[in-house]
């Protein structure tokens, strides 16, 4: 019964590609997941509305794989052409970056061994001040001066870092 729509759809197809031959392959995909369909026991209760969904399924299919195919060989294209990776992903980027986070790292280390603790604790464990004091066993007044002082010293950093005068600088 669904034979009777094949040159139906071949002509849709066609006009929609205009190819018939590839029209033709895509109707062939129609026919053989509508057979599938057919074979898994579902019932097809207007097999014209299943075989143009489909249809117009794989069309759209069709047309996003050719938009991504439609470009120049990108050894075909000058330097200037080429698209440009990210700015996070440029050389320049990604150097500047590791700087940072170096001295950002270096900064925190400097900290005296027990501010460093609590501060990682709370900045990047996640731990609230109360957490961070039972687990230290200090007073929740204690972490919050060494997290004040984490913070100051990578705020100093950032400064540096960017060429900003501190506060405390005159």
């Amino acid at each position: 019964m669904s034979v009777h729509y094949y040159r139906e759809l071949l002509n849709f197809c066609a006009k929609n590609l205009k190819d018939r031959d590839a029209a033709a392959d895509l109707v062939q995909e129609v026919y053989a997941r509508f057979l599938a369909v057919g074979r898994s026991g579902e019932t097809v209760l207007d097999p014209r509305a299943l075989l143009y969904r489909t249809a117009r399924n794989l069309l759209t299919d069709h047309h996003r794989r050719s938009r991504v195919r439609d470009h120049e060989s990108l050894e075909q294209l000058t330097e200037d052409e080429l698209p440009a990776q990210p700015q996070c992903q440029q050389p320049d980027e990604v150097y500047a970056f590791t700087q940072y986070a170096s001295a950002m790292f270096a900064a925190i280390e400097s900290l005296p061994p027990r501010c460093r603790e609590a501060f990682i604790l709370n900045r990047f464990d996640g731990l609230s001040h109360q957490e961070v004091a039972d687990k230290m066993g200090i007073s929740r007044n204690m972490v919050a001066q060494h997290v004040i002082r984490g913070v100051l010293v990578c705020k100093a950093c950032d400064d540096r870092f960017h060429g900003r005068k501190s506060p405390d600088a005159k």
